[in-house]
């Protein structure tokens, strides 16, 4: 079955793809929750002409995005966490974490866009992360987590 994406799908596609799913998750799933529409023929020339008139905006919009990348690599990211015995944290850092210290820097990136290595981190030292500006532009960013002055 094909479809037309009306939204991003983690692990399936960007809004506006043309994917090919299984009949029932297409369905059952995508099509009445609003996700996708049945890619017919009129649909897919709609569709083209939408993306005819977005290849202006988009190039606009990923050029920001470059910009904002560019700044993410030059910040240093330090996250303070309570520290029990050795090194390990009382809890753990995720990507909501690492949210928040940016928006502490004036770096607006929403958390779902937020992918930490390894998920929960629990102890001091080191990481990173991928950020999601758009389709097209990732960046690796690199944070620290520090103890947590009393």
């Amino acid at each position: 079955m094909e479809l037309i994406l009306k939204q991003d799908i983690e692990g399936l596609g960007f809004k506006d793809d043309i994917v090919k799913v299984k009949n029932g998750y297409g369905r059952n799933f995508l099509i009445p929750g609003g996700h996708a529409i049945l890619a017919t023929s009129p649909a897919k020339k709609v569709l083209a002409e939408d993306l005819k008139q977005k290849t202006y905006k988009e190039k606009k919009i990923v050029d920001d995005a470059n910009k904002v990348a560019e700044t993410l690599k030059k910040l240093e990211v330090k996250i303070p966490a309570k520290v029990g015995t050795g090194d390990k944290l009382f809890g753990s850092i995720n990507n909501n974490d690492v949210s928040i210290a940016l928006e502490k820097l004036d770096q607006k990136v929403d958390k779902k866009f937020i992918f930490v290595n390894g998920g929960n981190v629990k102890r001091l030292g080191r990481y990173n992360a991928k950020v999601r500006l758009h389709r097209d532009v990732t960046v690796d960013l690199e944070f620290e987590i520090i103890p947590e002055k009393v």
